[in-house]
């Protein structure tokens, strides 16, 4: 498995992941793919799991911020599916719990944590050490978008800065704490994080958003640079728009060149891909899931 970073284009990433947000609809606040910290216990994963088709993350340890909902639950049911341990961390703490009832509680943990509080993604990433050992698997995933018109003219600085704490400071601080685990342990390690299409072009209505999403690129981008010396891999995952799920798969489906809608399964397969050992030349990419969506644009 490689240390390095990358991007999947479906808001949800491995250090790198992108997304979009498009319509009126947009409007309402996007399904946040938040992040709280978790603190878990690993434990051997019972037989039951040889009835999975395939265990190719069996024995890692994985955490996912915005892992209550939307993609993050989806890679949270995917990766463990594939055997690793996952610490779901996140701020909808009814939502995270439920989560872990859902999956078993021997295979996942669920912990509170504000990605905005340096602090306690810091809590999150030594606590996960503390009771498993070693980090494999970050998937920094929490992210907001605003419920307001942010065009340049009308452009609301408070709402910019409340954004920007969780997609680029939070997303920042999940990068340089998980790496850190990583390399001071010797772990040939993946961090994968969400962006956006809105990453690759722009929007005269969510400018804050948009910037968000080239920031996480970037950082994807620069941190594979450095990250790929320790073999940590660091891709990104983008997805399209923020919005509902109901209305992403109307938009995607209708924008796409494939036929279909794209759901949050496809961009958990892409995490599940981008943390195995089959990804550990990939450094630095952002991986488009958007059906040809940025292609044709």
């Amino acid at each position: 498995m490689g240390g390095n970073p990358t991007c999947v284009d479906y808001e949800s990433e491995h250090v790198g992941a992108c997304l979009l947000d498009t319509t009126q609809k947009l409007r309402q606040r996007v399904a946040q793919l938040h992040g709280p910290f978790l603190y878990s216990v690993f434990h051997s994963l019972p037989t039951e799991m040889t009835s999975h088709a395939s265990n190719k993350l069996d024995g890692k340890v994985a955490i996912i911020t915005g892992g209550a909902s939307g993609i993050g639950e989806e890679a949270a049911r995917q990766l463990t599916n594939h055997g690793a341990y996952v610490v779901i961390a996140d701020i909808q703490d009814k939502k995270g719990h439920d989560l872990v009832l859902s999956i078993g509680s021997h295979r996942c943990i669920y912990i509170h944590c504000d990605v905005t509080d340096e602090h306690q993604v810091k809590s999150l990433v030594e606590s996960t050490l503390q009771s498993n050992g070693h980090l494999d698997i970050l998937f920094s995933n929490a992210g907001i978008m605003n419920n307001i018109k942010q065009d340049i003219l009308e452009f609301d600085i408070p709402a910019f800065e409340s954004l920007f704490a969780v997609n680029v400071r939070g997303m920042a601080a999940c990068v340089k704490h998980g790496a850190r685990a990583m390399v001071a342990g010797g772990i040939k390690g993946s961090i994968i994080c969400t962006a956006s299409v809105a990453a690759s072009t722009g929007f005269e209505n969510w400018v804050d958003y948009v910037m968000s999403k080239h920031a996480v690129l970037g950082l994807v981008r620069s941190a594979s640079k450095q990250l790929g010396a320790y073999v940590v891999a660091t891709p990104l995952v983008h997805r399209v728009f923020g919005v509902s799920e109901e209305e992403g798969e109307r938009i995607s489906e209708s924008s796409s060149s494939l036929k279909g809608a794209l759901k949050a399964k496809h961009v958990a397969d892409a995490v599940v891909f981008l943390a195995s050992e089959e990804a550990e030349f990939i450094n630095g990419h952002n991986l488009a899931v958007d059906g040809g969506w940025a292609g044709i644009r």
